[in-house]
């Protein structure tokens, strides 16, 4: 079993918050354009067996190698990924409800006590400080800022609107006192390794995710015009796409891998705020721009499935696992 069962990071999780942000633009599209609801069933379906393949997977490597998940959970960098398990567990909360409310309430429950949980762990040890600077990099996000802006739209979905706007507060604060950290560290010290660029995919999805968890805490695909802040919002998105549009060069020197899935779910959770808009009654140029997002995508998905199936079928897919970590201070192990 050691030697036959692949290893993965908690990383790999990335790849279901791309799918089901891709399934979301599709059921956008429905709602605006009238498309087809049977390619966001079967987006949503194949996210969903992704999703159970996973958790299986990095269970058995707690049973099997406790070794590797206990170094991945030590390490700096790696670490922040752990909290895509709850992640993705708040976002199959969200596709449970229209086979079962029930269990899309567990689910929901499960995943936002298992992120606050893991986000407080997270966060207690990087107060502790000893911390190396080089070790910064977007992916920090994840246990904070996108776990709790997360769970606040899997919240607001379910009806739970005054937990959502608890949450939005905690996400959306945590994202304005990491987003000065992770600048800081991006444009004084050295710049990232190749294989960490990737990871500033990530720094789309907080103005997104937090527009979209605004959204449906304001009345979801039937609530009024967007304000001054859900418009707000995606005016930060828009321009973070752009600037890494900008850095498209600079982030391929890493060759492809699956941690350039970091890109997908800002990237879909963007296409479908343009499209709610349009479905909440915005127009002008917000139309053809939430065409033009819903394109991107679709291709961006598209290359990054092409790209793990390509990897898949060589047998390069899983990474090499992570050494144990020995941390700057003393302080940080206490």
């Amino acid at each position: 079993m050691k030697l036959r069962m692949p290893m993965i990071p908690a990383s790999f999780f990335g790849i279901v918050l791309g799918l089901v942000g891709l399934g979301d633009c599709w059921r956008a599209a429905h709602l605006a354009w009238g498309t087809s609801e049977a390619i966001s069933s079967a987006v949503m379906t194949v996210a969903e067996v992704v999703w159970v393949v996973l958790l299986v997977l990095y269970v058995a490597k707690w049973v099997v190698r406790s070794d590797l998940a206990l170094a991945e959970f030590h390490h700096p960098v790696q670490s922040c990924s752990i909290a895509l398990l709850g992640v993705s567990t708040l976002l199959m909360a969200y596709l449970a409800d229209g086979r079962s409310h029930a269990l899309a309430v567990i689910l929901l429950g499960v995943g936002t006590v298992g992120e606050l949980i893991y986000g407080c762990i997270f966060t207690s040890r990087q107060w502790r400080g000893g911390n190396d600077t080089a070790t910064i990099t977007p992916a920090i996000y994840l246990p904070t800022v996108a776990a709790n802006l997360v769970a606040a739209f899997s919240a607001a979905y379910l009806g739970y609107r005054v937990l959502a706007i608890l949450l939005l507060g905690a996400g959306i604060l945590s994202w304005l006192m990491i987003e000065s950290q992770i600048g800081f560290r991006m444009a004084f010290t050295p710049a990232l390794d190749p294989p960490l660029r990737p990871t500033v995919g990530i720094l789309l999805a907080p103005p997104a995710v937090a527009c979209e968890a605004y959204l449906f805490i304001t009345g979801g695909t039937t609530g009024p015009p967007p304000n001054a802040f859900a418009l707000g919002l995606a005016g930060y998105a828009l321009f973070v796409f752009l600037v890494l549009v900008r850095h498209a060069r600079w982030v391929s020197a890493q060759p492809f891998a699956v941690s350039y899935w970091a890109f997908s779910f800002g990237i879909t959770s963007l296409a479908f705020d343009l499209i709610l808009f349009h479905v909440r009654g915005m127009g002008g140029f917000l139309d053809w721009l939430s065409v033009a997002a819903f394109a991107v995508a679709n291709v961006v998905i598209a290359v990054l499935a092409v790209g793990t199936v390509v990897q898949m079928m060589r047998r390069t897919l899983i990474p090499a696992p992570p050494m144990a970590f020995t941390p700057v201070a003393a302080a940080v192990t206490h």
